[in-house]
């Protein structure tokens, strides 16, 4: 096959768990674009093309997705690129799926395959863990542009080297005696590596499986304990496992946490959602090509005896400017106003809440000063990018003063999301002049702290509306 015919399918997340596997599995079915922050410097798989991306800016993120034909988002919490980031995890998805959803609209991309959680059933939104709740957000958002949305749902999935079921194998290869909490009673369809790899294949380019949420797992349902029995007899550990109901969820973290070997902010949002069942219902559940599921045992044992992974590029170290800092601060917006209104609201709210210690100024071209009142240099210069704005986002060059050390780069923004549900307030790329420990310690303090207090008066905005209505 010419490369012409192949689909062209970029990878957001491809160093991760399941993007290397897909990439080894399907390299010579598919023309892969991985899609990585850093610039390859080695590639050992010349079939493979990477790309270079920053995924927190829109410009980046359009770039990387030229010529594309379907996108699987593998992206999940990303760690910071800066040295300090102010802002949620979910906050933080929601913004990298709002700028994937557009780059994927302005290249006409067909269809974006998203791998998230299983969500549960019968239960109130405002009860699920905020995990699976910034899930659905994520799902929601990709599906926002143009490009067809293929939601793929799953509980743990049963590989080598995937973060989850790695706890699970470090806590039976390091406790003789699991004294589980309760929520390992929950029950879940955990399903194998490879019959994932295989649906999201089925599910590339086929419009029967287009704008469609669908759960994956295998047949076999399982409370979480009966995983870790299983595990241990695949692994050759007699243990003993059984269930107490006084472990809170703090003293869960912990214990799996320590045990699991996994990172805090893994463990986290994982013991939260895991109280929750998690199996496929009958109207979601994944029909569109035959699967041979592998059962848990099979899947545990291929886990376990793989040790050689897929082969990744060497990469250059990140050329990444120093003290740089990332914000993000979700503000209301139930009466539906523009990103257009929320900026030119806050520069003129800004001043009225400081009486007039902060000035504000602009000029025809729309540079936008702000002064402290007995200070005739500007503190801060903003100026608009008018072809780079609309009324869903505006964008500002941080241009210059004397809180500025470099003016050539950072970026505030205002911009809707979830279909205007939510306006998110951005500073990307920011470097303070100040020295570090004083920023962290004030600006960056009060930053949060004003912008906290203008979400409060949005909020005072829109119940004064509510009153009058």
């Amino acid at each position: 096959m010419n490369l012409t015919e192949k689909k062209v399918v970029a990878i957001a997340g491809a160093t991760g768990y399941i993007g290397k596997w897909f990439m080894d599995r399907f390299k010579d079915q598919y023309h892969i674009v991985g899609l990585s922050r850093k610039e390859v410097e080695n590639n050992p798989q010349p079939e493979i093309e990477w790309r270079q991306v920053e995924l927190y800016s829109i410009s980046s993120t359009t770039k990387a997705l030229e010529g594309v034909d379907y996108a699987i988002y593998l992206v999940h919490s990303m760690n910071a690129s800066t040295r300090l980031n102010q802002g949620s995890f979910e906050d933080t998805d929601l913004l990298l799926a709002d700028n994937f959803s557009r780059a994927a609209t302005a290249n006409a991309v067909k269809q974006i395959i998203y791998l998230g959680g299983i969500l549960p059933k019968g239960e109130p939104e405002e009860e699920w863990s905020q995990h699976l709740r910034s899930r659905l957000e994520v799902e929601e958002t990709l599906s926002t542009g143009t490009s067809a949305l293929t939601a793929l749902r799953a509980s743990i999935i049963v590989g080598p080297g995937g973060s989850s079921f790695d706890m699970i194998k470090n806590l039976v290869k390091k406790l003789p005696v699991l004294i589980c909490p309760q929520w390992t009673e929950s029950e879940t369809q955990p399903i194998s590596l490879k019959d994932t790899l295989t649906i999201i294949d089925a599910c590339l380019g086929n419009e029967e499986v287009y704008d469609k949420a669908i759960e994956i797992g295998s047949p076999e349902v399982m409370t979480y304990k009966e995983m870790l029995i299983k595990t241990s007899m695949v692994m050759g550990k007699k243990r003993y496992v059984f269930s107490v109901p006084f472990f809170s969820p703090g003293l869960s973290k912990l214990w799996v946490g320590y045990f699991g070997e996994s990172p805090s902010q893994l463990v986290s949002p994982l013991v939260e959602s895991l109280k929750h069942t998690m199996t496929v219902s009958k109207e979601l559940a994944f029909d569109a090509a035959p699967i041979d599921y592998q059962n848990y045992e099979e899947a545990v044992k291929i886990a376990l005896e793989t040790e050689k992974e897929p082969l990744l590029p060497s990469f250059k170290p990140l050329n990444k400017q120093k003290n740089t800092v990332r914000s993000f601060q979700r503000l209301p917006n139930n009466l539906r106003k523009s990103a257009y209104w929320a900026a030119n609201r806050y520069m003129i709210w800004l001043p009225t809440f400081f009486k007039s210690i902060i000035i504000a100024k602009e000029d025809k071209e729309r540079v936008i000063s702000l002064y402290i009142s007995f200070i005739k240099v500007p503190m801060l210069q903003l100026s608009w990018v008018k072809d780079r704005s609309d009324k869903k986002r505006q964008l500002f060059y941080i241009s210059g003063g004397w809180l500025v050390s470099r003016s050539n780069y950072g970026w505030l923004e205002f911009r809707e999301v979830l279909g205007g549900k939510y306006i998110i307030s951005a500073i990307h790329e920011f470097v303070p002049k100040i020295p570090w420990f004083f920023y962290v310690n004030t600006q960056a303090r009060l930053h949060l702290w004003v912008m906290n207090r203008y979400a409060k008066y949005l909020n005072k905005i829109i119940k004064k509306k509510g009153r009058l209505n």
